[in-house]
């Protein structure tokens, strides 16, 4: 079986957004260097994917030096690494070359924002016929505020997450059940 994990926008960037809560953190990096690691024990190739913006005044730009690995992410020496400006990780970064070429067929999803690029990247994997592996302890997200004014939990928007991914386009898993998943 040839799978693969994605770590998603896992990036400085975010600490300068209006939005960025260190509520959820400790737990989300927690799980996500176990992943990490777990992978990389069992030379499942991990890749690393920033999202980048054209903006020069934007958290996400090259030029904000905020384009880089999360400070408390594990170092890990990436089989890949692909830039995106879109919110699915396969649109205009090469990361769906890489993946025909090196003929995976699984991949595991992680990173942050659990309903956005990760949820994206996900709906998108499945389409093309990838057997996905979604790790909702290893995504972070945030609140939300709804256009009307009333609020979403950064919990909520995980359980709304998982609800409509989980037997549709991925096997919503804890980080054993992915790596136990890819070993078998």
């Amino acid at each position: 079986m040839s799978a693969c994990l994605l770590v998603i926008d896992v990036q400085q960037s975010f600490l300068h957004r209006p939005y960025f809560s260190p509520r959820d953190l400790p737990e989300y990096l927690q799980a996500q260097n176990a992943l990490i690691e777990g992978a990389s024990m069992r030379n499942i190739p991990v890749i690393r994917i920033f999202h980048v913006e054209s903006d020069p005044s934007s958290a996400f730009s090259l030029a904000s030096g905020h384009v880089r690995p999360l400070e408390g992410l594990r170092d890990f020496s990436a089989a890949a690494e692909f830039r995106k400006s879109r919110h699915s990780a396969l649109v205009g970064s090469g990361l769906d070359v890489w993946l025909t070429q090196n003929s995976i067929q699984d991949v595991v999803v992680s990173g942050i924002r659990t309903e956005q690029c990760c949820e994206t990247t996900t709906r998108h994997l499945s389409d093309l016929g990838y057997r996905v592996h979604y790790v909702t302890d290893a995504t972070l997200t945030f609140d939300m505020q709804h256009q009307h004014g009333s609020w979403l939990s950064a919990s909520d928007i995980k359980h709304r997450t998982e609800t409509v991914l989980h037997q549709r386009f991925a096997n919503v898993c804890s980080v054993e059940q992915a790596l136990e998943a890819l070993t078998n």
